[in-house]
């Protein structure tokens, strides 16, 4: 979907677009990130320095601004581009963000607007942390044509048990390709995103024909 094999889970401004995060509320996930406000915000803690040999553990060592050679860091990138818009200087940051649910299954958690950072000390090192707002609205993204508006977050737990319940399929036609968890009845209408049942998987192709259908 971003034409990139995303090696890294801080990506700022992806091919000249939007900004993407890989996140994790799995247990034994390695960064703190977590859902507040019932689904509208996600704080994401900011990425370690990288193993190597002087590094043995990277989880003792203060997050870094910058890399060893002085280039930004993508904690830096994010954490200024946040403070221009929390100091009006600009616009939030859209940020397409993915959240893993499983060992090798990713799903597409929507677009963000990155509204504040700040650094804190977690257990005697310094971290950074990230908080970002669901955008409600639908976002004109050339890059992405056919991408839904997203209204709500489902709960990692929800999400878990639809993909089980619904085998990894999209309830219309079968494929396993593309992926969307849909609201049966539309956040927009009063549907839940805390029930099973009313969360369901589709395809790209027959989310985008119940989404044009609904009036």
């Amino acid at each position: 979907a971003e034409g990139a094999s995303l090696q890294r889970g801080m990506n700022f401004r992806l091919g000249g677009r939007a900004s993407v995060i890989l996140m994790s509320l799995r247990k034994g996930a390695p960064y703190a990130d977590r859902i507040e406000d019932n689904g509208q915000t996600l704080i994401y803690e900011g990425h370690d320095v990288s193993r190597t040999k002087t590094c043995g553990n990277p989880k003792l060592v203060d997050q870094p601004w910058e890399t060893p050679s002085g280039k930004p860091t993508q904690n830096k990138m994010f954490f200024e581009a946040a403070m221009a818009a929390k100091q009006g200087g600009s616009t939030p940051e859209n940020v397409r963000v993915y959240e893993k649910i499983r060992d090798g299954v990713w799903t597409y958690a929507g677009m963000f607007a990155l509204v504040e950072a700040w650094q804190e000390t977690l257990e005697s090192r310094r971290v950074f942390k990230f908080k970002l707002r669901v955008i409600n609205d639908a976002v004109e993204d050339k890059s992405h044509p056919n991408e839904l508006t997203h209204n709500r977050l489902i709960p990692t737990a929800i999400k878990i048990q639809v993909w089980k319940r619904d085998q990894g399929r999209c309830v219309m036609c079968g494929s396993c390709e593309n992926l969307h968890f849909d609201h049966v009845i539309p956040f927009s209408m009063g549907g839940s995103s805390l029930v099973v049942e009313n969360v369901q998987l589709l395809c790209a192709k027959h989310n985008l024909q119940k989404h044009d259908s609904i009036i």
